[in-house]
């Protein structure tokens, strides 16, 4: 008799805004505390186990100030609860220095962050402190996501890791697909040269969680790749807000469910937010 091919659940993170877009975008682009909150309602319905939170400033332009972050988390965790894990960004967007973007998390204690390497360890003289805050988050149960955007970030972090600068475990990593591409139009065959480096640098894929995002229209199929090679994967309007048959998205609860029900269909099952809680623990 066959074995049956093993099927790993995956998880669906929502990246619902991102630090740029606003209302002019796209309507349904959620920027104030209250929308974000609806925004989560809907993705959780969709199949979303966790939103990458950006927040925003009275004037819409993007915020890592404590003050801004507190009304969005309690208005996110009023509508949903615990059925998504939050993550803060601390991205920097030309706007803040890593000490600011250290200083937010530090202060906010949340359950999960998400990090750039290249911004928060560029140098060997950034390094110090980057290893301390690492090791911070690792201590403090904070989750961290290490955000790689080509092969060289790959390589970076595997050389943290092996000195200790980025703990072992309780962490994942984030692959961006196409980011320096033209056009930042992703397909999947962005994923192969993260997974080469990947393993050149004699890292284990089976053993550190991974996801990736993408931009333009082969979102879907870009996360569908990642999950079909037992990764998981980021949507929303943060990156695209495109449909595989090329029309605009009515929500990013549309863009969710454009990946999860091919995969369903395939007998790839969407984690919860407390399944992956337990696979990043």
């Amino acid at each position: 008799m066959q074995s049956e091919i093993l099927r790993r659940p995956f998880a669906l993170a929502v990246a619902p805004n991102g630090a740029r877009k606003t209302h002019i975008d796209h309507p349904r682009l959620p920027v104030t505390p209250d929308e974000l909150a609806q925004c989560a309602r809907e993705c959780v319905d969709a199949g979303a186990a966790m939103i990458h939170l950006h927040v925003r400033k009275a004037d819409a332009t993007h915020s890592l100030e404590v003050a801004d972050y507190v009304p969005a988390i309690a208005a996110v965790r009023k509508a949903v609860g615990d059925r998504l894990v939050l993550q803060l960004t601390t991205e920097a967007v030309g706007i803040y220095q890593p000490a600011q973007q250290i200083a937010t998390v530090h202060a906010l204690r949340p359950e999960a962050a998400s990090v750039a390497v290249r911004e928060l360890a560029p140098d060997d003289a950034a390094l110090p402190a980057a290893a301390q805050f690492f090791q911070w988050m690792h201590r403090e149960h904070v989750v961290a996501q290490y955000i790689l955007y080509d092969a060289e970030d790959v390589r970076r972090y595997a050389a943290l890791r092996a000195s200790g600068a980025i703990p072992e475990g309780r962490h994942w990593v984030l692959f961006v697909l196409g980011r320096y591409s033209v056009g930042q139009k992703s397909s999947p065959s962005d994923l192969l040269p993260f997974l080469a480096a990947w393993t050149e640098a004699g890292l284990d894929r089976s053993g550190t969680q991974w996801a990736v995002c993408a931009f333009g229209r082969q979102e879907a199929d870009c996360a569908a790749a990642a999950v079909m090679l037992g990764g998981h994967a980021r949507i929303g309007f943060e990156n695209n807000m495109t449909l595989p048959d090329g029309s605009t998205a009515p929500d990013n609860a549309g863009l969710l469910r454009a990946v999860r029900a091919p995969l369903q269909s395939l007998g790839y099952a969407a984690m919860t937010a407390d399944e992956l809680r337990r696979a990043l623990a």
